[in-house]
């Protein structure tokens, strides 16, 4: 069997992390990868800042390069938060016959804000015979697919509380933008008002997601948002924040079912936390039969965990039916530390 073959679209954080765990990874080919400006023309291994024996030097290029027929089996699309955004590149994707894995928070469960441009995405993805998926580490692992995996020890469940402290320093430029890292404020709370700024992305399709695989109808999910102001200068790769300014975000989610909250989230999230005292940290608490409270701190990093979760899901996605896809829809994800190609199923066509 010819090795998987993956195409990279968009070097940033997550995406030149992704290309660094493919290059130690076997039976698993980058044939391409997508970027603009200075990074076009230039090699992968300039861009992500490594070399590694016997894989090949390809060159950053454009989509006309590397999105079209028989290049690749799966595309990560790297460059997104919102389905809207991100739509017209996945479109061209399936329609180029290549299923797709992207980061895009809002793709881990589309229909929850998106539901006809999610329906559009399904449709083009069966016309074309390929598959798509949203996931990362949070939506798409920590928040939504964790807490499922532990109700499946559950007779009943009455309340779930589902709690992420993290950091966003491993995260690049797009999201420390949409944290509001380094704004005043003033700036934070005219941003939260007119909606430009997005924080954490993701509540609604975490919570969705947890109600439709449990079977309980949502009446509503009430949202808040809250700046976390930093007492000390902070640095991170990607975003700063002054004293006085926005080092991060404190959000919670309220899922109501039947008049009553089912679901809290609750997710505060900063650059630098171990500088001020903070603890991270991924905990579960279930109130059922019986009852859970699953803790592990520190966090899973969520660089790491976003960059790990769409590589280790390349079999899963070529080996699904075709049509968009969620978490709940596949196979459990776990780390694939042998040969990518053992893990696709035989009847699955992969480029040659």
């Amino acid at each position: 069997m010819e090795n998987v073959k993956v195409v990279i679209w968009g070097l940033g954080a997550m995406g030149s992390g992704m290309a660094r765990m493919l290059m130690e990874k076997k039976g698993v080919d980058i044939v391409g990868a997508i970027d603009i400006g200075a990074k076009v023309g230039k090699p992968i291994f300039e861009v992500i800042g490594q070399e590694y024996a016997e894989k090949e030097n390809i060159t950053v290029g454009t989509v006309e390069e590397y999105i079209k027929p028989e290049i690749a089996d799966v595309v990560l699309l790297c460059t997104d938060s919102f389905v809207k955004t991100a739509f017209d590149k996945i479109k061209l994707i399936l329609e180029n016959k290549m299923n797709v894995i992207t980061s895009a928070e809002e793709m881990a469960y589309p229909k929850a804000q998106q539901p006809e441009l999610a329906e559009q995405i399904d449709q083009l993805a069966k016309e074309n015979g390929v598959s798509v998926l949203g996931t990362g580490i949070n939506p798409g692992h920590i928040m939504d697919l964790l807490v499922l995996v532990m109700t499946g020890a559950c007779v009943d469940v009455k309340h779930i509380t589902s709690r992420r402290v993290n950091s966003l320093s491993p995260f690049g430029a797009a999201v420390m933008e949409e944290q509001g890292i380094g704004i005043t404020v003033e700036e934070f709370e005219a941003g939260k008002a007119s909606g430009e700024l997005a924080g954490h992305v993701g509540f609604a399709e975490s919570v969705t997601m947890m109600a439709d695989a449990l079977g309980v109808k949502l009446d509503n999910i009430n949202l808040s948002m809250e700046p976390i102001v930093t007492d000390v200068d902070r640095k991170a790769p990607h975003g700063e924040a002054k004293a006085g300014e926005v080092a991060g975000v404190s959000m919670q989610a309220a899922g109501i079912v039947n008049g009553e909250e089912f679901f809290t989230m609750d997710h505060p999230q900063q650059i630098e936390p171990e500088q001020v005292g903070i603890q991270t940290g991924d905990y579960v608490i279930i109130d059922g039969s019986p009852s859970i409270n699953l803790m592990n701190t520190p966090e899973v990093e969520g660089g790491l965990g976003t960059i790990a979760m769409c590589v280790n899901m390349i079999p899963k996605i070529i080996n699904a039916r075709p049509g968009l896809r969620t978490m709940i829809d596949l196979p459990v994800p776990h780390a694939i530390l042998g040969d990518f190609r053992d893990q696709i199923e035989p009847e699955c066509k992969i480029v040659k």
